[in-house]
C-alpha cells in the first residue's frame, strides 16, 4: 500500500510540475507574439533618424514687400464697397529665388494686385479662404518666375503676416 501512495504522490508532483512548465511555455509564447504585433503595429510611425538627417532642407530665405497691398473687390457683398489689405513675407530656401523676385517686384505686385482684386469678400471670410489665396499668390508668384528664369527653384511659401478686410 506504501508503494501505491508513493506511485500516486509521484504522479500527481509530474502533473504539478508538467502544468507549471506548461503555463510558463504558453505566458512566454504570449509575451513574444504580443511583442510581434507590437512591433509591426510601430515600425511605420517611428520616423527614421537616418533618414531624417540625409534630407535636410537649407536655410530659409525671407523677403517682406514693404509697401501693404489694398484693394477693392470687384464683386461687393451686400451692395457695399469693402476693402483688403495685406502685407506679406515670400520664403525661399536659396537667394537667386529671392533675388529675382525683388528684381521683378513691381511687376508681381500689379500680378498680385490683379489676384486680390478677383477676390469675393465672402470667399475670403472663411480660413479657407484665405488660405487658397494664399496658395494662388503663391503659385501666381512662381509661374511669374518661371517665366523669367527656367532655373530657378521658385518660391517655398507666402505669408500673410496682416489681413485685414472691412
Amino acid at each position: 500500500m506504501a508503494e501505491i501512495q508513493k506511485d500516486i504522490e509521484l504522479k500527481q508532483g509530474m502533473s504539478k510540475k508538467t502544468k507549471i512548465i506548461i503555463i510558463i511555455g504558453v505566458v512566454l509564447v504570449l509575451a513574444v507574439i504580443g511583442a510581434g504585433v507590437y512591433w509591426w503595429l510601430t515600425k511605420d510611425a517611428a520616423p527614421d533618424e537616418t533618414a531624417e538627417t540625409a534630407v535636410q532642407k537649407a536655410t530659409p530665405v525671407y523677403h517682406e514687400v514693404a509697401a501693404p497691398f489694398i484693394v477693392n473687390f470687384s464683386e461687393q457683398s451686400d451692395n457695399q464697397v469693402r476693402y483688403l489689405q495685406i502685407k506679406m513675407k515670400v520664403m525661399a530656401r536659396d537667394q537667386a529665388s529671392i533675388d529675382l523676385f525683388a528684381l521683378h517686384e513691381p511687376a508681381l505686385v500689379h500680378e498680385l494686385l490683379m489676384l486680390f482684386f478677383s477676390q469675393n469678400y465672402d470667399d475670403l471670410s472663411t480660413t479657407e479662404g484665405t488660405q487658397a489665396l494664399q496658395q494662388a499668390s503663391l503659385e501666381t508668384i512662381n509661374t511669374f518666375l518661371k517665366q523669367q528664369d527656367s532655373s530657378v527653384t521658385g518660391l517655398e511659401a507666402v505669408y500673410f503676416t496682416s489681413l485685414v478686410m472691412q
